[in-house]
């Protein structure tokens, strides 16, 4: 388990390491990052910046899309892995980076020249009114073409727009696996928890049922009376009536990971059971991990990406007042006996540029572009939301780490100071020096601290989790 030593450490030097991700830079990171100018998968100017930030970036990263595995705990690590394969959530997350790539694609095939093929035999037969007409045949065979020039790089807009749009999917996928992954982790550290207060209940039955069985075979001597054997068995079954809270707890956790991890509730009980102790941090894996890797978290990509789509869709709606011409053409085989079509005169072909450019709509293209620059407006407004939120989460997380590790040292030593007073009360009533209610308020002393010992390491773990996720742990950028 991590030592308090180890974990103040930890977040002494994330403490410190956040004072940057603080500064004016963040505002000048919100204003930087909306142009669509990051649209290829290849390094960007994004990835460039945690670069320069991190000094580390590969360590940094790996170690935070993996974080569960500094709890050196298989189970867990199983149980992520599972998640990451079955839930059913992350599916639908991964069927929506499908759609907007095959989205992509579909922007791309517009601004791509158009050909179709044709076919047809047409028969005429006049009427019997119209004299010295007969009846014809015509047969054609060709294709068809249209190419609409991006002049003013309207489609290439589109193109960008669906890429960022792309990117920003992406992004959410795998901000669903950061949710995931901690949410996981969180329930397994829970489990352990109440799993380990379990182990506490039913150590402090057994020194009440001790307690019980003394003040029992002092009555039936004489030599104390009823009182400290009622006072006696009422604690004992009052710590026997925690046991079926805890259990119903433990058995409602199993099945949210059985959920979880897209098993049928049960199924994984075994596995949760084959080892109930508490997970042990290797701290020598987070030094050097900075706080400015929450520019990494993908819930700042997605935001950035849906910004830059939306920039690309107003500078697409803008250049809708430009002209368009669209180069259309056919070639084809065209006579009028079908023994013939194939020969050299047949061939026939047309060639027919367009010019396009409105002039009058009813101002339906200048209100376009409004509807286009409010929704920019309303992206950049969630962008920044969003990396002020993140930082929020880190300073709060950071917070709650150093208040919980000074709560656990007060635990620590309030439950060394509870097990002394119950000793020492315990060697008093034997000796008739003391009553039992010393006894009885020094053992509930034990049982309490104990359990709010147990609940502050639990609860030392969900920190860390809560500190890895708001780091954006758990994900690495697209490449």
């Amino acid at each position: 388990m991590m030592t308090n030593k180890a974990i103040l450490a930890l977040v002494i030097l994330l403490t410190l390491n956040t004072h940057t991700v603080y500064a004016d830079d963040w505002l000048e990171l919100v204003q930087k990052y909306t142009s669509a100018d990051k649209i290829n998968f290849a390094p960007s100017k994004w990835d460039k910046l945690i670069n320069e930030s991190s000094g580390r970036k590969d360590k940094n990263i790996n170690i935070l899309a993996q974080w569960w595995e500094t709890f050196n705990d298989p189970t867990l690590t199983e149980l992520i892995g599972r998640a990451f394969a079955n839930n059913k959530d992350i599916q639908t997350s991964r069927a929506k980076v499908q759609e907007a790539r095959a989205q992509l694609g579909l922007s791309m095939a517009d601004a791509s020249p158009r050909v179709d093929g044709s076919g047809t035999w047409t028969h005429s037969e006049p009427s019997k009114n119209i004299p010295n007409a007969g009846s014809s045949n015509n047969y054609h065979l060709g294709f068809d073409a249209s190419w609409e020039l991006d002049l003013w790089g309207k489609k290439q807009d589109n193109i960008n727009a669906s890429k960022a749009a792309y990117e920003a999917e992406y992004a959410s996928l795998h901000n669903a696996w950061v949710s995931l992954s901690a949410e996981v982790a969180g329930n397994y550290i829970n489990l352990r928890t109440f799993q380990e207060r379990i182990k506490i209940a039913e150590n402090n039955i057994n020194l009440q049922q001790d307690m019980l069985n003394l003040t029992q075979s002092q009555f039936d001597a004489g030599l104390k009376d009823e009182l400290a054997v009622k006072q006696s068995r009422y604690t004992l079954e009052r710590t026997k009536s925690t046991l079926p809270a805890l259990r119903q707890q433990i058995e409602e956790i199993m099945n949210a990971l059985a959920i979880l991890t897209g098993e049928v509730p049960g199924s994984i009980n075994e596995l949760l059971n084959n080892n109930n102790s508490f997970p042990e941090v290797d701290v020598n894996r987070l030094n050097g991990i900075p706080a400015e890797t929450i520019r990494q978290r993908p819930d700042i990509i997605a935001a950035e990406r849906n910004l830059a789509a939306q920039r690309s869709r107003k500078k697409a709606a803008q250049k809708d007042y430009y002209p368009t011409i669209t180069l259309t053409g056919s070639i084809g085989l065209d006579s009028l006996h079908s023994s013939t079509i194939f020969e050299g005169h047949s061939i026939g072909s047309t060639f027919l540029p367009r010019l396009s450019w409105p002039i009058f709509n009813g101002g339906q293209i200048r209100k376009n572009i409004k509807v286009q620059t409010a929704r920019e407006e309303q992206m950049l407004a969630a962008y920044e939301k969003t990396v002020l939120s993140a930082v929020s989460e880190v300073r709060n997380a950071l917070t709650s780490n150093v208040q919980e590790e000074i709560r656990n040292q007060s635990l620590q030593s309030a439950l060394n100071s509870a097990h002394d007073a119950l000793n020492t009360a315990r060697d008093k009533y034997e000796q008739g020096l003391t009553d039992f209610n010393s006894v009885l308020n020094a053992m509930e002393s034990v049982n309490s601290i104990e359990n709010d010992l147990a609940s502050s390491n639990g609860q030392r773990m969900l920190n860390l989790i809560t500190l890895f996720k708001a780091l954006g742990g758990g994900w690495q950028p697209m490449m």
